[in-house]
């Protein structure tokens, strides 16, 4: 049925295949792969009187486990809860990095680039405008990458083509001859501009004329976008600036989902409004009016009965559909865990034995969206403040040391319950004054569960009071 549906959305020979393979993947995740479908799951015949088949129906109830799948995941990786923390040896690196976190709301941009880049690739965007800082995140479908042949790791351009309606550039401020006709939109990012082109229309190909008043230098030295790939082990696409795709093996099982559904509630509906069947000979040729005020009187040769839906029909869609989802959560490492089943609170260990499918594809989206993704903007961040002069929240920065090793810190993926912190609480506590970590470590430890944002200024503290209470 996926291949069906993806022979009626059209295909633009213009662009590269990994873009039609992106904007079906995008359509599956924003619920919108049924759009190309004529007719809604209630018409049955045509205007002509044609049967309409339900391969060209739109179903009428939409479950978008592709959707939850990928939300489930992202709570667990970039939440107010999970979001991690950069760690390194020079302290006041580590305080304005938190400060730049905080200011450009880089969570919240981290959590709609993963949810957005769960079709295979997202790209984030890095600008520095009046010395602030200020990140993008791109969907990667109409754009390519290619890469430095000398350093495999480090892109060389970034380029953005696709077309748009004039109607809509003229609306942007361009001079356009003919609003009514399709131009091709393009802008490249290379390691020292950004360059803008003047739209052309599609029947005259892709423009070479460089925009001049919208062409600007950055003057980085690098490519200021940071390309992620969402998940290792095979292309979404089959292109090597693509990773996996979240939800890619549930996408039939989806679709199945949804016309299950719609079929169930259209036997419901028929369940609901019998359909009268006369065995002639009839006792009159009046018009008959169905309802049990309305009494049917046939002869003895004649039959009269009401063409019902049995309700195990019902029940036995209910459980293929349940059958279908535990499948394809299974096959995507989802959320399967049933909260009706808890019948006591559960430590944050017990509840992550329960979820180890959906722990290891986030602990997956973390390799991409953290390990690679959030310390190559925070290099781009400290490299940036070596040519412009930065400020957060309206104060200036010095230059920061592009020597310093950065890392990232990242919280327990549920939030530990009472008898959970005691326990880490005495086992650090014995560390400690046994002497095999030290007192900062064990703040670290601790410093998610108890939101310690400055841990340097929470040793201080507690410096200070046991000088206090060692005075008195």
């Amino acid at each position: 049925m996926f291949e069906t549906i993806c022979r009626l959305i059209p295909q633009d020979s213009d662009y590269p295949a990994r873009t039609r393979t992106l904007d079906i993947l995008t359509r599956i995740l924003d619920g919108r792969l049924y759009d190309v479908l004529p007719y809604e799951f209630h018409e049955e015949r045509a205007s002509s009187g044609e049967y309409i088949p339900l391969r060209s129906r739109r179903p009428n109830v939409r479950y978008n486990l592709a959707r939850i799948v990928v939300e489930d995941s992202v709570s667990l990786l970039f939440s107010e809860g999970h979001f991690p923390r950069f760690d390194c040896t020079d302290k006041v690196l580590q305080g304005t990095l938190a400060d730049i976190v905080k200011e450009t709301r880089l969570n919240q941009l981290m959590t709609d680039a993963a949810i957005r880049g769960s079709v295979g690739s997202i790209a984030i965007l890095v600008r520095v405008l009046s010395g602030r800082l200020f990140f993008d995140a791109m969907p990667t479908t109409y754009l390519t990458a290619l890469w430095n042949p000398a350093c495999p790791d480090a892109l060389a351009t970034v380029r953005e083509a696709y077309k748009v309606a004039g109607t809509v550039l003229a609306s942007n401020g361009y001079q356009i001859d003919d609003p009514t006709v399709t131009y091709w939109f393009v802008r490249q990012w290379d390691t020292e501009f950004e360059t803008w082109y003047l739209p052309t229309p599609t029947t005259q190909g892709v423009p070479n004329a460089v925009d001049p008043a919208r062409t600007v230098r950055h003057g980085l030295g690098f490519v200021p976008i940071v390309w992620i790939k969402n998940l290792p082990g095979g292309s979404s696409t089959g292109d090597k600036n693509d990773g996996g795709c979240t939800f890619g093996t549930a996408i039939e099982s989806q679709i199945e989902i949804d016309y299950q559904l719609s079929q169930a509630g259209r036997g419901l509906k028929y369940s609901s409004d019998p359909t009268l069947l006369i065995k002639e000979p009839a006792s009159s040729d009046s018009e008959i009016v169905k309802g049990a005020g309305n009494a049917l009187i046939v002869t003895e040769k004649g039959d009269a009965r009401l063409l019902e839906i049995g309700g195990s029909a019902s029940a036995a869609v209910v459980d293929y559909v349940r059958t279908l989802r535990e499948f394809a959560l299974e096959s995507v490492h989802g959320n399967r865990a049933n909260p009706e089943r808890l019948s006591a609170a559960q430590s944050g260990r017990a509840i992550e034995l329960l979820n180890q499918g959906l722990l290891w594809l986030s602990d997956n989206l973390r390799i991409s969206y953290g390990e690679i993704a959030l310390l190559d903007l925070a290099r781009m961040v400290v490299r940036a403040s070596q040519i412009y002069p930065l400020q957060v929240f309206g104060k200036p920065i010095p230059a920061m040391d592009s020597t310093v090793r950065l890392s990232l810190q990242w919280p327990r993926w549920y939030v530990p319950t009472a008898d959970d912190r005691q326990k880490d609480a005495q086992t650090l506590a014995a560390l400690v004054e046994s002497e095999l970590i030290s007192h900062e470590t064990a703040v670290k430890a601790i410093a998610h569960n108890y939101d310690i944002g400055d841990i340097a200024a929470e040793l201080s503290q507690l410096a200070e009071d046991q000088n206090t209470e060692a005075s008195l």
